[in-house]
């Protein structure tokens, strides 16, 4: 029998084994298939950055016709829950306790100023513990009031040209925040499954003593992190297929590229991800250590050094080089782009190229640490 044939059987035997021991493991099914299918579910419907339907208090001093005019533009709006009152008063305690996110107060005078030319002010306050929800309603509130004043001024003076504006949104038109939290939250599933998986396994076999009994083998160390690495890496395939059809199907994300440019970029993340679990589980053979470390390097990094949920450009500049060596920055925008926009090879083909530098540095560090521990 010649060395490669020998070689390939060991192989195919170490992979036959742990797959076996995989399906055997409920914790490997958990991490696999249940832990990413309640991740899906919670950012398809628990998790929304969409501000649609925000409550704010329309205090309205004076009622005239124009200030009911104006208040019917607010209530008409998508954005607003409007509650109406006369008195700011009454919305200040709720404005404490969070039950409206702002007010808007049309003033005594709004009327008389507008109708002798002059540019009366509309107050907006706003609950500055949430910045962003602030921002929202401050813009939302003024685009409310320019849509009534061009509507005026389009009543009052038809004769004249108006001047509009028309938005397009690519690959989004709808801005819902549903289509870019879901594709990314699946390289959020498969960091878990890639690193947090393999760490579990490998680190259960150091406790064991089942890793030296194999070390006693000719089995090589090259040999030994394939073995361990192929069913994980399927698993990792089958889990992010599984993430996408419910993608498609049940949140309705729209997929507009290609099953080759996702499974060539899923294929290229998990190399890193598993020679992290991989690296990690030789490096503390326990565990509860290989589950912390793997949380700490790779599910945090992932979820916030990615642009995932935070801009990348918005960090501190330090922060921002050390994204560079996070494997999911790079599927993030890919899978985004996959599902929203389609193919764009030049982009898939540099973060391929990254994701598996960084595997090769993993794997490399890996074997190396591996054959200290045979030595």
């Amino acid at each position: 029998m010649s060395p490669s044939s020998g070689r390939l059987r060991r192989l195919f035997a170490l992979v036959r084994k742990e797959s076996f021991q995989a399906i055997r493991d409920p914790s490997s099914i958990l991490i696999a298939f249940v832990l990413p299918l309640i991740l899906l579910f919670l950012f398809g419907y628990g998790v929304s950055l969409d501000t649609t339907r925000t409550r704010i208090g329309l205090v309205i001093e004076e009622m005239t016709p124009l200030t009911q005019d104006l208040a019917a533009s607010f209530r008409a709006s998508r954005y607003f829950d409007v509650a109406i009152g006369r008195d700011r008063r009454l919305f200040e305690e709720d404005l404490v306790l969070g039950k409206v996110r702002g007010v808007v107060v049309i003033p005594a005078d709004f009327t008389t100023r507008y109708t002798a030319g002059d540019h009366p002010a509309i107050q907006v306050i706003v609950d500055g513990s949430d910045p962003n929800t602030a921002n929202f309603v401050q813009n939302y509130a003024q685009g409310a009031v320019a849509n009534w004043e061009r509507q005026r001024q389009a009543d009052v003076a038809s004769h004249s040209p108006a001047i509009s504006v028309e938005q397009r949104f690519w690959f989004n038109p709808e801005l819902t925040s549903r289509n870019f939290l879901v594709p990314g939250s699946i390289a959020i599933v498969m960091t878990l499954v890639g690193t947090l998986l393999t760490s579990l396994v490998v680190a259960r076999e150091w406790e064991r003593g089942t890793m030296e009994a194999m070390m006693a083998t000719p089995v090589t160390a090259v040999e030994l992190l394939a073995g361990k690495i192929l069913p994980y890496f399927l698993l990792g395939l089958t889990s992010m297929t599984l993430c996408v059809l419910l993608a498609v199907f049940l949140f309705g994300v729209p997929f507009r590229g290609s099953v080759a440019a996702l499974y060539a970029l899923s294929a290229a993340f998990l190399i890193p991800a598993l020679g992290q679990g991989l690296l990690i589980s030789t490096a503390t053979k326990n565990q509860f250590l290989a589950s912390q470390l793997a949380l700490i390097s790779a599910f945090l990094p992932a979820f916030l050094l990615s642009g995932f949920l935070f801009e990348i450009n918005s960090m501190p500049e330090v922060i921002q080089w050390i994204t560079f060596i996070v494997p999911a920055r790079y599927l993030i925008p890919s899978l985004q782009t996959v599902f929203l926009a389609g193919d764009i090879w030049p982009m898939f083909a540099t973060a391929i190229s990254v994701m598996l530098t960084i595997g090769a540095i993993m794997f490399m560090l890996a074997a190396r640490s591996t054959r200290k521990r045979i030595g």
